[in-house]
């Protein structure tokens, strides 16, 4: 299968910014990462997109607002490569979630993928979760067969956990890609499973914002410096979410602080830290068999206090993905420039086991350039 050029557009729920992601990949077996950048959003932008979350508020103007400034990351990501629009073959734009109901059959990604493809003059895949959500499937997470390419040849069973501002996990057991019966590249029995873990850094960045801490807990120092509340972290733990069978998803909202809302900053912090960490270790028992190993991407990776809190839990090795040699910055990125590759070729971007779709699903809308 030959290579083709893409880029890949990420606007995560942490509502950081823009990651945009330059790679050449078959879209099946081979991935090989050419260029990558970051660029953060302005706060009038953050809270004006924060602002329309559930659907409410100007969402047509911050999607044209929301469109443009992935325009910007496009040019300059190439002008940071050297390389001509014209030698793009596609880009994969996630947008911005601003609602996710899959149990009602609804999730919404703002981003004009026409408007777009005209201002680069690069074609465009766009709404990557509608398909599946709309057959049922939860819409999320799309990275795991993404994380399946790269693993090729690390141990298993391995974990790769995302923690955005949702945390998601992949597990990948034995088999590699053609190991089964979807088109050239099947997957064995349970290769791949996946789903939300629950918290990941929404809660937190939104209890230290709250408090005047600033956006994030940097590198964890708040939530090292308190102590966790064992009633509040009970309380938490007690939602529903975490007993039901994988794979399931999550909106970026749907976890009440309430239970904190009495501590102190440091001892918030602490306790929703944990909050996190326990929520993934609560997963294990859901899957075939425990993962030898976690890789953790996402800004998560870098808060030292929730890596601490993680291994303690998990008692495996837990380590960021570079240990393996990937860029955890990138990697959502990636994978959407990865999934539109795959979109055009008809291949799914979900399975059962990752989305609960009941068939393998194919997705995404193509916006070419116009005549």
């Amino acid at each position: 299968m030959p290579l083709k050029t893409v880029i890949g557009l990420m606007s995560g729920t942490s509502m950081d910014g823009i990651d945009a992601a330059l790679l050449r990949t078959d879209g099946i077996a081979r991935v090989e990462p050419l260029a990558f950048l970051t660029i953060p959003y302005d706060d009038a932008f953050r809270a004006a997109l924060r602002g329309c979350l559930g659907g409410i508020g100007p969402v047509e103007a911050v999607e044209r607002a929301l469109t443009d400034a992935h325009a910007d990351a496009v040019a300059r990501l190439l002008a940071q490569a050297g390389v001509a629009a014209s030698a793009v073959d596609l880009i994969g734009f996630h947008g911005h979630t601003i609602h996710h109901a899959p149990d009602h059959r609804r999730t919404w990604q703002i981003g004009d993928g026409a408007r777009l493809a005209a201002a680069t003059g690069i074609a465009v895949v766009n709404d990557f979760r509608s398909a599946d959500v709309a057959a049922g499937g939860q819409g999320a997470p799309l990275v795991p067969l993404f994380h399946r390419a790269l693993a090729d040849g690390l141990p298993r069973p391995l974990a790769v956990l995302n923690i955005g501002g949702v945390a998601n996990v992949t597990w990948i057991g034995d088999g590699g890609i053609g190991d089964g019966g979807i088109g050239n590249e099947g997957i064995g029995s349970h290769q791949v499973i996946a789903c939300d873990t629950g918290p990941g850094n929404a809660l937190i960045d939104d209890w230290v914002l709250r408090h005047g801490g600033g956006r994030y807990d940097a590198d964890g120092a708040l939530a090292a410096a308190g102590a966790v509340n064992a009633d509040a972290l009970a309380a938490l733990l007690a939602h529903p979410y975490f007993a039901l069978p994988t794979p399931k998803s999550l909106d970026r909202d749907a976890f009440d602080p309430a239970p904190v809302a009495g501590l102190s900053l440091a001892d918030g912090a602490a306790t929703l830290t944990a909050f996190t960490a326990e929520s993934v270790a609560r997963i294990v028992p859901h899957l075939p068999a425990a993962p030898v190993r976690w890789l953790v991407c996402g800004g998560g990776r870098r808060n030292a206090t929730l890596m601490a809190m993680l291994a303690d839990r998990l008692g495996v090795p837990v380590a960021a993905v570079e240990s393996v040699g990937w860029d955890g910055d990138a990697l959502e990125a990636q994978a959407f420039g990865y999934l539109a590759v795959r979109s055009r070729l008809g291949l799914p971007l979900s399975e059962p086991a990752t989305t609960g779709v009941p068939v393998p699903m194919t997705g995404g809308r193509f916006h070419p350039l116009a005549a």
